[in-house]
């Protein structure tokens, strides 16, 4: 059901200074000149030292992900030229004779993110650039996990073996569970569920208020993978939930275990 809260190298001479040079031309359009530190910046829990038109990189360096994590760059001023930023940036794993094809979004005007075509290999370290500033990540295990609406099961491979196949309940014909490929977005132990946010009040005989346990986030529209006792009885048969993935305490748990952030969640019809 959903939640109280929808739902993607080597460093080259002179690409920081050009990168530097779309950055700047944003700044003075903007009125931002002179509000910008000359040299690296530190910034984030690991002091990692960023140029000046970098405000941050996601993921941070050396954090292990899942194998689908898009990379999201933060700069410190608007961009005004997108395709010049764009080829600045390349993403390569290690295991691979060449950058990753993937696709661009701009999530703002300071913010580019990157959702690579296919999935990094597990267990690799994968290779960013933008703007000459080079910075790695790991992969992690390949958890991926396969939502089946019509058959009512929720199968999770793990490095392209099935590890379990579990019986699950999805979205009900009102309230159906979003079809197509996502990637976790956060893991939560503990979350709190109320329908007032989908617009079902509480006093509606479809109303509820509910903590939840080992709840994965499959949108930021509030689809989770997640524990559901109260519907253990219609799991593997019906679909009753109000858009998420109900699975049993016990296979919700080790799911919860098991996957990354980042890591996809395939949904089916």
């Amino acid at each position: 059901m959903p939640s109280a809260s929808l739902n993607r190298i080597r460093p080259v001479r002179g690409v920081t200074r050009r990168l530097a040079a779309i950055i700047g031309s944003a700044i003075v359009v903007t009125g931002l000149s002179g509000l910008i530190p000359a040299g690296p910046v530190a910034t984030g829990a690991a002091g990692v030292g960023y140029p000046s038109t970098i405000a941050a990189v996601s993921p941070s360096p050396g954090e292990t992900v899942g194998v689908a994590h898009p990379v999201t760059v933060t700069f410190t001023a608007p961009v005004l030229d997108r395709a010049s930023a764009q080829r600045s940036f390349a993403v390569t794993p290690s295991s691979a004779h060449g950058p990753a094809a993937g696709s661009f979004t701009w999530l703002d005007n300071r913010t580019m993110q990157w959702t690579p075509a296919t999935f990094y290999p597990a267990h690799s370290r994968i290779d960013v650039t933008v703007g000459g500033f080079p910075m790695s990540f790991q992969s992690g295990s390949s958890v991926v996990g396969v939502a089946s609406i019509s058959n009512h099961t929720f199968t999770v491979s793990i490095d392209g073996q099935v590890a379990r196949e579990m019986p699950a309940s999805m979205g009900k014909p009102a309230h159906p569970t979003p079809v197509g490929q996502f990637t976790a977005l956060e893991k939560q132990r503990s979350v709190v569920m109320d329908s007032r946010t989908i617009g079902i009040p509480l006093s509606d005989p479809e109303g509820y208020k509910l903590t939840v346990a080992n709840a994965v986030r499959v949108t930021w529209g509030g689809v989770y993978v997640h524990s559901a006792p109260w519907s253990v009885g219609s799991q593997g048969y019906a679909n009753v939930s109000h858009g998420c993935i109900n699975l049993s305490p016990d296979n919700a748990a080790w799911y919860f275990n098991q996957v990354s952030v980042g890591d996809p969640i395939i949904v089916k019809a």
